[in-house]
């Protein structure tokens, strides 16, 4: 297939103007001043999708933001691929850190700086070159269904009910996601199993208002010392997640997987100099890996109360907040886990505050079979291109709709992700090697064809 190869380098410049144009429309879902580039996004995307051959595409709406849909179907009797990405992408505090400007994409070192360079336009962009390339190249072998939503980074809150009320539509035998990732440059990977997610804000309050620190302090019940001494019981020494049943459903590992596991390629030192940490923190008697793709954990990821500004105002807030995430494993019920969670937390509140669980948003866990065509098409693609076979993973991350997928629409999802885990999603300095970009773009049209034919 060297029309492949052909067709993207002589095509390459513009793919990188095409993606920056979409990455230039700062689609951040969760804060409501974007409402208007949320439909700019869907815009660029149908307008993208059509150009690059699909029939017809159109912006379906939703309770929420809008989901692109597009097709082209070729024939009846091939097998359909059903895309799914989302054009949502993270806000991006603390603005101060970026080296540039997180929405006017920069090439550096070899890599796309920009927020959603990786996650997920840089991903989802990828499959629609690769499609444009097979339409084309008159090489596309599967009828193809886009499926581009904005509200990933929040949970996917309205796709559920649209998969629901389109699911005639949305018929496929497969999805294919590239919203993961791989272990190295040189090192693919499929990714066949995703964590669940729970999450929640809580909040104490003490006071009915803000109180002088010297008049009232050791009277009455600080809120924030009250908040962080609750957080700080949620997991014990052994950093074992204290919350009543929480591991009840958690699935126990054979020693035979986990030893299957134990042989990817993982340089723990490494790991722990691109962090910049001296060692390494979890549930105490797994690895690193195991941490992250086997076991659930628990974090906070924001906490606020009281006075942050410069100087000094002694004052006893009189409310503390926080959000704390729980990543779960398969067989972990997310709606149980929030219950869980609200439970306990509200029980070891001290006398003297008041305390408020909310369930923000949360998902399933995934696991993909790595015994399904789909993945045997990977599998192949990958070393079609990489020279080397991948490696099935558990990833740490959570992409809640993926489990929808499969309970709504009875799909199974295939993860091929080309993602690096310097690419910094959700942080400062996003980024994304053009190296990757264009190597999703050439692996991609080798799924579909060793698709197809192991489909026959």
């Amino acid at each position: 297939m060297e029309h492949v190869k052909k067709y993207i380098e002589e095509n390459k410049d513009r793919f990188l103007d095409e993606l920056f144009a979409l990455i230039r429309i700062p689609s951040i879902s969760s804060e409501s001043a974007h409402k208007d580039d949320m439909l700019k996004a869907a815009e660029y995307w149908k307008d993208a999708i059509l150009k690059a051959g699909a029939d017809k595409a159109e912006i379906m709406t939703t309770e929420g933001n809008p989901v692109v849909y597009g097709e082209k179907l070729i024939d009846p009797s091939a097998p359909i691929v059903l895309v799914y990405g989302h054009y949502d992408v993270m806000p991006v505090d603390p603005i101060e850190l970026w080296k540039s400007e997180p929405f006017e994409p920069e090439i550096r070192d070899g890599k796309i700086w920009a927020r959603g360079a990786d996650d997920d336009k840089g991903q989802a962009f990828m499959h629609a070159k690769a499609f444009e390339l097979m339409v084309n190249t008159n090489t596309l072998p599967c009828n193809v269904k886009f499926m581009i939503e904005g509200e990933e980074e929040i949970g996917s809150p309205s796709l559920g009910k649209f998969c629901e009320e389109n699911k005639e539509l949305l018929k496929a035998d497969i999805i294919l996601v590239s919203d993961t990732g791989m272990i190295a440059p040189d090192i693919p990977s499929i990714t066949t199993g995703l964590r669940g997610l729970a999450y929640m804000e809580v909040e104490v309050t003490g006071p009915n208002k803000d109180l002088h620190s010297g008049l009232f302090g050791g009277a009455v019940a600080n809120p924030i010392n009250v908040l962080t001494k609750m957080i700080a019981s949620l997991t014990d020494d052994d950093n074992v997640i204290t919350i009543p049943g929480f591991y009840d459903d958690v699935e126990t590992i054979s020693d035979a997987e986990r030893a299957e596991m134990a042989k990817a390629p993982f340089d723990l030192d490494a790991y722990k100099k691109a962090l910049d940490i001296d060692v390494v923190w979890g549930e105490k008697g797994y690895s690193t890996n195991e941490r992250t793709g086997i076991r659930p954990s628990l974090d906070v990821n924001g906490i606020w109360g009281g006075y942050t500004g410069e100087g000094a105002k002694t004052v006893i807030a009189s409310t503390a907040s926080a959000k704390i995430s729980m990543r779960l494993v398969p067989h972990q019920d997310h709606l149980k886990i929030a219950a869980l969670f609200e439970k306990h937390f509200t029980a070891i509140a001290p006398t003297g505050v008041k305390v408020k669980v909310t369930a923000l948003h949360g998902g399933q866990g995934y696991v993909s079979p790595t015994d399904m065509t789909a993945y045997q098409a990977a599998d192949k693609a990958y070393t079609t291109v990489y020279d080397r076979k991948p490696v099935p993973v558990r990833s740490g991350g959570s992409i809640p709709i993926i489990s929808t997928f499969e309970e709504v629409l009875g799909i199974k999802s295939i993860l091929m992700g080309f993602g690096l885990e310097s690419d910094a999603i959700h942080s400062p300095n996003e980024n994304y090697p053009l190296e990757q970009f264009f190597n999703g773009i050439e692996t991609i049209p080798y799924f579909y064809k060793y698709y197809a034919e192991m489909m026959k």
